[in-house]
Formats: structure tokens, C-alpha cells, sequence
């Protein structure tokens, strides 16, 4: 660790910083799925799949919205979402389907400390644990750090929800810390752990998605050979 002129430890100087870009990009293409930037055209689907009164009821519980009983409740959550530069949103579209299956936004964006946050996630029962749902989370993490060039990439969630907690370190994330009595929503007190993939940790889990989004890695039936282990 370094020490300065009165002998006291300080962080490491970071050689030739430039600050990071703001999410502007339309698309991002990838083997499975497409992030488009949400758009009118992508409103009956996140209706009907995602955010629509078929959806299960549990499944809300930890967001701090609830699911939408029409069109016309829907589309002044779903304007506000669209026109929004921050959180900037993303409609998960399925190149078979061709449907937009889920939703999720790059949000807290912080060009001057260089830190960014995946939240807002939302997926429709047919994408939850498939091959898609997780390369669309490579894909967004890829464009923070490979063309937006951020250093520091944040996840958090409900404390007590335990399916976001399990899914943010199968992704990579590491687990920081809970802030206790963070939140008041939905009229309960939410604690929010906080969990991070750091742009030097990045080479590393690329390349373990990579590993385990690839064709090899699936049997006939579409079953995964090795899971992911970003952290090994």
C-alpha cells in the first residue's frame, strides 16, 4: 500500500483515468437474446409476459412496485420507464419468440465516481433460469465495462430476498455488506445488501460466462454440463 509524505497509507494512484460514458446505445446483440433500449414497440409484450395481471403474485413481493391490473396503469409506469435517461431501461427480447421477455436498467449512474447499477430486474416466468437470462446480464456487464468503461458495477437488493442474493454471486458479484433499515417500501423496512464486480475482475468472469454460455457446455436436451463459477 502506498504511503504518502506524512507516512500515512493511501489508495493507489490510478494512472491515466478517464471518466465513463453514459448509456446511449439501442441494441446489443447476443447469441440468444437482443437488449433493445425500451420503446413503444416492446409495450404489449412487457404487459402480457412481465408486468401484466397473468403474472404470479410472488413474484412481487421484493420489488417496490406492484403487478398491473391494465393497459392504461401500465402505460404511465411504462412512459415514465421510456423516457427515462437514468435509470436507462432495457427490453430483454427473445430471438426465437421475438417477444420481449423481461426488463431491466442500468440505474444510480455515477459518471464522476465511476460506478454504475444493474436493478429494476424483471423477468417473465419463461425466462427465468435459461440460458437468456444469464446472457443478458453478461451482455449488460459487458458494455459497462467494455464500452462504457466504468469501474465499479453494482447490484443490490432486498436483504431477505434470497433468489436475488443467490443469483448475484452466481453472476460474479461479491457480497459487500448489508445497510440496515435502508429503505421503507411498500409500508415494511427493507435492510439492502450490497453487492459489486470491480472492471479488474472483469477478464476473469468473462471468461466463465463465455465458458458456460457455449454450445459445449449444453447436452442435447439443453442441460448445462458445468455451472457457472465466475468466482473459482
Amino acid at each position: 500500500m502506498p504511503k504518502n509524505a506524512f507516512g500515512q497509507e493511501v489508495g493507489e494512484r490510478i494512472e491515466g483515468y478517464a471518466p465513463p460514458l453514459l448509456p446511449s446505445a439501442t441494441s446489443i446483440k447476443g447469441q440468444y437474446c437482443t437488449l433493445e433500449k425500451l420503446s413503444d414497440k416492446h409495450f404489449d409484450d412487457l404487459y402480457k409476459n412481465v408486468y401484466g395481471p397473468e403474472t404470479p403474485d410472488e413474484k412481487w413481493t421484493y420489488l417496490p412496485i406492484e403487478k398491473f391490473r391494465t393497459k392504461e396503469e401500465f402505460a404511465i409506469y411504462f412512459e415514465s420507464l421510456r423516457t427515462s435517461e437514468d435509470p436507462y431501461c432495457w427490453a430483454i427480447v427473445d430471438h426465437e419468440k421475438q417477444e420481449a421477455l423481461g426488463c431491466f436498467s442500468l440505474m444510480r449512474i455515477n459518471v464522476k465516481q465511476s460506478s454504475i447499477e444493474v436493478g429494476s430486474v424483471v423477468y417473465s416466468e419463461a425466462l427465468k433460469q435459461t440460458r437468456m437470462a444469464t446472457e443478458a446480464q453478461f451482455l449488460l456487464a459487458q458494455y459497462v465495462f467494455e464500452q462504457l468503461h466504468y469501474r465499479r458495477y453494482e447490484w443490490k437488493c432486498d436483504d431477505l430476498n434470497i433468489p436475488s442474493r443467490k443469483a448475484a454471486l452466481r453472476l460474479g458479484f461479491t457480497y459487500e455488506g448489508t445497510f440496515r433499515q435502508a429503505l421503507v417500501y411498500k409500508g415494511r423496512n427493507r435492510d439492502t445488501a450490497w453487492f459489486s464486480m470491480l472492471d479488474k475482475e472483469w477478464p476473469r468472469l468473462k471468461e466463465a460466462f463465455e465458458r458456460w454460455l457455449s454450445d459445449r457446455n449444453f447436452d442435447e436436451q439443453g442441460r448445462q454440463l458445468s455451472p457457472l463459477r465466475p468466482l473459482d
